[in-house]
């Protein structure tokens, strides 16, 4: 049966520019291409089609397409990160930087992300165009299956959004409740996405009228005591004395 827009899969896949990969879901292919993060979950995630939660020329492809399909797709700059657009290249003041800024040095600047792309005197040149706008992207991609159970649905989106996969899910009488793992509130990618998660969780379960996180934070366990050394005789007999 043809996938359609509302459709929950799960998708594996590798973008590239050229010849350089930039995004794969495969952790061997990352680490080849000495793009790997230790900090990343690989393996194949789990998207909405409609929901824009790949890039929209990658979306346009799967939708139609069956369970088990496998293709590439060429993505122009329209239906991936846009155009590279020139007012969105700025000089900016080398004072408003802690260290000075060199060019390929990723940096903030009034709450905006950008690339340094030239340093002149004292005035650095930032790019705020995404780093792959303006670019022709290469996808090659593999539909796994459909997703239409409501509890891997949601970790497919929490996987997709924070990253993490150590949230456990319960859906029941009308509740989703995700036990959250201990110190998870210093985890910032989660901070940021969990309205967005929370969101969609609603608008793709109409079902579900609460949800609710829960954090469990087990009691330490008690230090071993350390284990008793015997004196020799001599230090027994002095202690005695």
């Amino acid at each position: 049966m043809a996938l359609k827009e509302g459709d929950f899969v799960r998708l594996r896949y590798t973008g590239r520019v050229g010849e350089n990969i930039f995004d794969t879901t495969d952790e061997e292919i990352a680490k080849e291409e000495g793009i790997y993060n230790p900090q990343a979950e690989y393996g194949p995630v789990t998207v909405r089609l409609g929901s824009h939660h790949v890039i929209v020329g990658l979306e346009d492809e799967l939708i139609g397409k069956e369970v088990g399909a496998e293709g590439e797709v060429d993505v122009p700059p329209e239906k991936a990160f846009g155009a590279h657009e020139e007012e969105q290249v700025r000089s900016v003041p080398a004072t408003q930087f802690r260290e000075k800024p060199k060019r390929g040095t990723r940096v903030e600047v009034e709450g905006r992300e950008g690339i340094v792309v030239d340093v002149i005197g004292r005035r650095a040149v930032v790019d705020f165009n995404h780093p792959l706008a303006g670019k022709t992207l290469h996808y090659s991609y593999a539909i796994l299956e459909k997703v239409d159970d409501p509890v891997e649905q949601i970790a497919g989106l929490i996987k997709l959004f924070s990253g993490r996969t150590d949230i456990k899910i319960s859906i029941a009488d009308g509740v989703a409740e995700l036990a959250l793992p201990p110190a998870i509130m210093y985890d910032r990618r989660w901070l940021v996405w969990r309205g967005t998660l929370i969101r969609e969780i609603f608008e793709y379960n109409p079902e579900i009228e609460n949800v609710v996180m829960k954090e469990t934070f087990p009691r330490p366990a008690k230090p071993e005591a350390a284990p008793e050394v015997p004196g020799t005789e001599e230090e027994t007999k002095e202690a005695e004395e």
